[in-house]
């Protein structure tokens, strides 16, 4: 695709997207390679509005942080599985943007994988579940319980008892407390 052919292909999807015009200079600030790449992607994955916006801005800021560009990032390995891979589009293009803020923030990676290595040493029954929030962007907590009848109930809550301490750790780590 030509320069000008790619820039008419970007604006015609986001005037579709209607995304919004700060992302599309982003976009089109991007070097050709680039702006082809994250064009054929977010056609692949069908990204919705929000998603084609966050990719510009993770891809964006990603490619400053490490010195690369878009193109590599989308044109590597973990990239090409999640595009080529099995499963729906918006299954993918949730994917590759987790794919993106994984590359984007390895702190918060590994601070999640630590949190979620904390829940399972809970050692919870099959019916309780500790979610963390999305993102890790605050420091709450969900639990939920399932269960098919009192005497479940009341072994579930003695669990969650036994796990408190456990729990109590997990809101320090997600409040800022080590």
């Amino acid at each position: 695709m030509t320069i000008n052919a790619t820039d008419a292909a970007i604006r015609a999807l986001a005037a579709e997207k209607r995304l919004p015009q700060v992302h599309l200079e982003r976009w089109l600030a991007m070097d050709a390679d680039s702006s082809s790449a994250l064009i054929s992607i977010a056609h692949t994955l069908k990204l919705r509005t929000g998603q084609l916006a966050t990719a510009i801005e993770l891809l964006d800021e990603i490619a400053v942080r490490e010195k690369t560009s878009a193109a590599r990032v989308l044109g590597g390995p973990r990239a090409r599985a999640i595009v080529d891979g099995g499963g729906s589009a918006p299954e993918r293009a949730r994917a590759m943007l987790e794919h993106l803020r994984l590359i984007r923030f390895p702190e918060l990676v590994r601070t999640r994988a630590a949190l979620d290595a904390d829940i399972k040493a809970l050692n919870l029954p099959g019916g309780a579940q500790v979610v963390l929030p999305s993102e890790l962007a605050s420091d709450e907590v969900t639990v939920t319980l399932r269960f098919r009848n009192a005497g479940e109930f009341e072994r579930m809550l003695a669990r969650l008892n036994d796990a408190k301490l456990g729990i109590s750790a997990i809101l320090d780590k997600l409040g800022g407390k080590e």
